[in-house]
């Protein structure tokens, strides 16, 4: 009897290779990119405009909000504009066959689908957010009665169109599971929007111009302070629902190690834990030494190191935010999942297409977890609260503890 050839049966005796996970094609997360940071660049800045920075340009004078609405609204409508153009190119590249086919992309929207629902209310209220702002981009209009409804209506189109990106297009098999995340990306998202937008718009208030000469020094103070507020707010929204998120889809820190999912996540965290000690970099040293500049006048020594380093803070975290967002389009499926696949993968006789590969089950929920949650909420939210009221007692020494006011000729920021 012949002898039969060892190798062929060493495909049941070895493990199959592990399946691969590519991040996918570059051009793919780059139109994604260019939405994201259009779609949440809109929303960032026009509620700079009306929480923050409007506000604060209010106390001075007409002149003043006038400028600052206008610069802000500028930057609005193209934003829109270049969301639109963003949206529409990504549901042209959308297709299996490739490329960028543009006339299927429009006859997609409102077609009937839930799909087609959501793409063509993201692109309407991206228009109607474009149309709202337009107007302020005037300065006529920009300090008028209209102003506040203006920028609170566009606004809320850009907040629409930013959540049709996650809201769900198929009838959900867990009500209550698929609220409570959607919930979650919403805070993400808005959370996101909010911090990263109104730094970019920060970023282009600091270019001379929008702020007159003699009022900067009055203007920069209570911006930065109302803004610090809503950007603390913003991080504890993205922690919670990144925490949240982290645990649908992590089982523990070596996936973050070991699977592509956990890898690039690994990046957006550190991204993200940079973006943190800038903000607090600004929050305890840069803003109440602003302030305490603000009392002294124009004859301190340390006011040249401080506004020359506050634009060039505010410009590093714009360029975080948007590297951040570059990256958050390379996030595929699930690092349990992945790790699950490899497993089985590794495990099985025979080799299996990725596409044959089983999912693992979402995790379940249970009163431990709700408790654990809970717990994590009341203790970001009170760090926080008490964060931001120390920042407030630091200002108030240092500005104490000053020289007295003179009058200042100067601006407490300058490019």
């Amino acid at each position: 009897m012949p002898l039969s050839d060892p190798s062929s049966g060493s495909l049941w005796f070895s493990a199959a290779p592990a399946p691969s996970t590519p991040l996918g094609p570059f051009e793919d997360s780059a139109v994604a990119w260019a939405t994201w940071v259009t779609l949440m660049g809109f929303v960032g800045v026009t509620a700079l405009a009306l929480m923050a920075a409007g506000p604060a340009a209010r106390r001075i004078g007409a002149d003043a909000l006038a400028a600052v609405t206008a610069r802000l609204a500028r930057a609005a409508v193209v934003l829109a504009v270049l969301g639109f153009a963003a949206v529409l190119t990504d549901l042209a590249h959308s297709g299996d066959s490739g490329g960028f086919h543009y006339k299927a992309a429009w006859n997609a929207l409102y077609d009937g689908t839930n799909a087609g629902r959501l793409s063509g209310l993201e692109v309407t209220m991206l228009l109607v957010g474009a149309a709202l702002t337009a107007p302020l981009a005037f300065r006529p209009a920009a300090n008028g009665r209209a102003r506040k409804g203006l920028l609170m209506a566009g606004l809320g189109a850009g907040m629409i169109a930013l959540g049709t990106t996650r809201f769900p297009d198929a009838m959900p098999e867990e009500w209550g599971r698929t609220i409570f995340e959607t919930g979650m990306w919403m805070l993400h998202l808005f959370g996101g929007a909010i911090w990263l937008g109104g730094l970019a718009g920060l970023a282009l208030l600091a270019v001379p111009g929008a702020v007159p000469p003699a009022e900067r020094a009055a203007f920069w103070s209570p911006t930065i302070r109302r803004f610090s507020a809503a950007a603390m707010s913003c991080v504890t929204a993205i922690t919670l629902s990144g925490l949240f998120l982290y645990w649908e889809h992590v089982d523990g820190p070596s996936q973050l190690f070991t699977t592509m999912y956990g890898r690039v996540l690994g990046v957006k965290i550190l991204i993200f834990g940079t973006l943190l000690l800038l903000g607090v970099f600004n929050q305890f040293w840069l803003h109440p030494r602003i302030d305490a500049l603000r009392a002294a006048g124009d004859e301190r020594p340390l006011r040249t190191l401080l506004v020359r380093r506050f634009p060039a803070v505010v410009a590093v975290e714009t360029l975080l935010g948007m590297t951040l967002l570059f990256v958050a389009p390379f996030l595929h499926g699930s690092a349990r999942n992945q790790a699950f696949q490899a497993a089985t993968a590794e495990h099985s006789a025979v080799a299996i297409s990725p596409e044959d590969l089983p999912r693992i089950p979402d995790k379940v929920v249970s009163a431990s977890t709700w408790v654990l949650g809970s717990t994590e909420t009341v203790a970001l939210i009170a760090l926080m609260i008490a964060g931001y009221w120390f920042s407030g007692v630091l200002a108030r020494r240092r500005t104490a503890a000053a020289p007295g006011r003179k009058s200042s000729k100067g601006d407490l920021v300058e490019a």
